[in-house]
């Protein structure tokens, strides 16, 4: 619009007396000053990122695959989501880090598989935290000047066992508001969440559980005040706003769906919800209440965010990508057949079949991202290090994974993954590969590391239902040797 302005009076002021010359430039400042306070009132102000956009990552936890109106979820009400994904990109063959939340986040941090990373399981300690050798996408990002935030859940490093080289704020984050250790953050009711490096005490009374786990003493509270999931919706906001004339990196880690394990045992009823919304009159127990009404206040909240990019008028100059740490859980006491969390897919959390780790993926970034788009693009958590890295222009550390900035542009050649590999350390150890449209899966590793391999083709076996292995056992031998290649020794993981 400035630019408008100055053809014009360039164009008026070779015909015209030094007194309208002087109007013209006149008229022109106060047009431009009526301009400006529109658009600050109106639509924010423009952003001048140097053509790099602001990226908002949203991760809930323990949402499946099936979980969402837009991959043929029947029964949870979830609008703005599925509008999401239909002003975006909606991918089928996404695949999360891993089975459970802190290997799964640690891939996703630093953009390497479970056989190479540091974290590769839900342990305590050192064993659960990022190091000082570690780089994570927003130390990465950070260097490249944007402002970088963490609201939510953390579980990669926390304030128990010398773990704090961790903490968030070490990792890159300039901001951090939400529950550093991932037992704490079962309650959704919590006697204190972290902001940066102080606790913030809240008003809920919390009865702890019979027996701790990984580090931590984990509860359920007995007096319900305070929300911890519309605290960081309303972080989140405000945090954009305050950040809107910065190129900035938002990773919103909701809590949303996971059980409050700790719960479930005291009380039964693991789906901790404020109300049921429009579940209330359901002729349901009330987990199966809970457990819908938590997905539809998370969906609620992604409304409210894409409804604060247009307010702000940065929309078109962000990127807001959408995804799950890992497959459903079944620890709320809810009904698994009403809601089929899954899909077609076989397992669930703690599997490495599908189920386990595929995982649903919307990529929205209007104006950028052409509208409608579903694809079958093979992708990882791992991804997300060289992606964010190649839009915001500077180079990537070596990962395991792929940049997916050509397929969100529309831009240019989209490289494909030669294979992906997963390794998990609980249920008597379990090691998979996606190759091509193969999926090798090999269980009970700790007691045999040469365990058979089952083999399926999820391009028409998308339910794991036929093993195949004995039929094709030249590509059985290729997973297995890709297995080999990929596991390296974890000094806090082993299968022995």
């Amino acid at each position: 619009m400035q630019c408008l302005f100055v053809r014009v009076f360039a164009r008026r002021s070779h015909s015209s007396s030094r007194l309208e010359v002087h109007r013209a430039a006149v008229l022109m400042l106060l047009a431009m000053a009526a301009w400006a306070a529109v658009a600050t009132e109106n639509r924010g102000f423009a952003q001048d990122n140097g053509g790099r956009p602001n990226i908002i990552y949203v991760l809930a936890d323990d949402l499946g695959y099936g979980d969402l109106g837009c991959y043929g979820q029947k029964t949870i009400k979830t609008p703005h989501l599925d509008r999401m994904a239909a002003e975006g990109i909606r991918f089928t063959q996404h695949y999360a880090g891993s089975t459970v939340c802190a290997p799964s986040r640690c891939v996703l941090m630093t953009g390497l598989n479970t056989g190479h990373c540091q974290v590769r399981g839900n342990a305590m300690g050192e064993a659960q935290s990022l190091t000082p050798r570690d780089r994570t996408v927003a130390q990465v990002l950070k260097a490249a000047g944007y402002k970088t935030a963490l609201i939510g859940k953390w579980g990669l490093g926390d304030d128990l066992d010398g773990a704090r080289q961790g903490h968030p704020n070490r990792q890159g984050f300039d901001y951090f508001f939400g529950y550093l250790n991932q037992v704490h953050a079962h309650n959704y009711y919590p006697e204190f969440l972290w902001r940066n490096n102080e606790k913030v005490p809240l008003v809920n009374e919390v009865k702890l559980a019979p027996r701790g786990y990984a580090g931590f003493h984990g509860g359920a509270a007995t007096k319900r005040v305070t929300y911890s999931h519309d605290l960081f919706m309303t972080e989140a906001l405000k945090w954009v706003e305050g950040n809107r004339a910065n190129p900035f990196f938002l990773y919103l880690a909701v809590t949303i769906p996971h059980a409050n394990n700790e719960a479930t045992r005291l009380f039964k009823d693991g789906a901790e919800v404020p109300d049921y919304g429009i579940y209330a009159d359901k002729d349901w127990p009330n987990p199966d209440k809970g457990q819908a009404a938590m997905i539809t206040r998370l969906d609620a909240g992604i409304g409210q965010l894409l409804a604060k990019l247009a307010a702000l008028g940065i929309d078109k100059n962000t990127l807001v990508m959408f995804s799950s740490d890992n497959g459903p859980h079944d620890e709320s006491n809810h009904n698994l057949e009403r809601f089929t969390p899954a899909g077609p897919l076989r397992g669930m959390k703690r599997d490495l079949y599908e189920g386990g780790i595929r995982v649903p993926l919307i990529a929205w970034w209007p104006g950028t991202v052409k509208p409608g788009q579903v694809s079958d693009h093979i992708s990882a958590f791992q991804d997300m290090m060289p992606t964010f890295a190649d839009l915001a222009g500077v180079a990537t550390p070596k990962t395991d994974g792929l940049s997916m900035a050509p397929l969100l542009r529309g831009q240019g050649e989209q490289k494909k993954h030669i294979a992906l590999y997963w390794e998990f350390y609980e249920h008597g150890g379990k090691q998979t590969v996606r190759f091509g449209k193969w999926k090798g899966v090999r269980l009970g590793v700790k007691k045999d590391r040469q365990a058979p391999i089952e083999l399926y083709d999820v391009t028409t076996d998308i339910g794991e239902q036929t093993n195949v292995a004995e039929k094709y056992p030249e590509v059985v031998k290729l997973i297995d040797k890709i297995m080999t290649i990929e596991h390296t020794d974890s000094p806090y993981f082993s299968f022995e």
